[in-house]
């Protein structure tokens, strides 16, 4: 589309306007180069050495189609470990020592029962179980889980599932709200 704007402008006026199309484009890419890593300084001034706080480090720009990415990226997989929370909380048994409380919120389920439940779903499960381990929702031994040889390993649903949906709940929406501020900065330019 831009390309075929580019077209018409160069068909439609003087030579005087396409010379001067052409070194707004020239400038724009020596501009671009001057910041890009790869350009092995070949263009004037050098290439300047990028400033990060400690929060911006690692991080996309703001309002780029990176960040846009990592927050679309942020909501899917927060999805995700829900499903895997839901799926432990309806399939798996309660975890409590009669000699114990009686409201204990535990739930336990093998790594073999919710691996063949989950594999109909999703092909991403141990990934979801180590991230949700992460965010001290589920704890299981070892540090990788591995289909038939971590059959019998219990996987334990650590909060109550209303607390887990919350939990979840509130960081989809921050991330939904970050979302649409980023994409309201990249539709006006900043």
């Amino acid at each position: 589309m831009q390309a075929e704007c580019v077209e018409r402008v160069f068909m439609d006026s003087p030579l005087s306007a396409k010379v001067a199309l052409f070194n707004q484009q020239a400038n724009k890419h020596l501009r671009k180069q001057a910041v890009n890593p790869f350009s092995n300084g070949k263009c004037v001034g050098g290439m300047p050495k990028p400033q990060f706080s400690k929060d911006e480090y690692g991080k996309p720009a703001k309002g780029s189609l990176s960040e846009s990415r990592a927050f679309k990226a942020t909501i899917e997989v927060c999805k995700e470990m829900l499903e895997c929370c839901e799926i432990i909380n309806q399939y798996g048994e309660p975890l409590f020592d009669p000699s114990e409380k009686q409201d204990d919120p535990r739930k336990a389920i093998s790594f073999g029962t919710i691996f063949t439940i989950y594999t109909v779903i999703s092909d991403k499960l141990v990934g979801m179980l180590l991230r949700a381990r992460k965010h001290k929702l589920v704890d299981f031994e070892g540090e990788v889980l591995f289909q038939r040889r971590d059959d019998h390993v219990p996987i334990i649903l650590l909060k109550p599932i209303a607390e887990v949906r919350a939990i979840f709940r509130e960081k989809i929406d921050a991330a939904k709200a970050a979302l649409k501020e980023n994409e309201e900065c990249s539709e006006n330019g900043y």
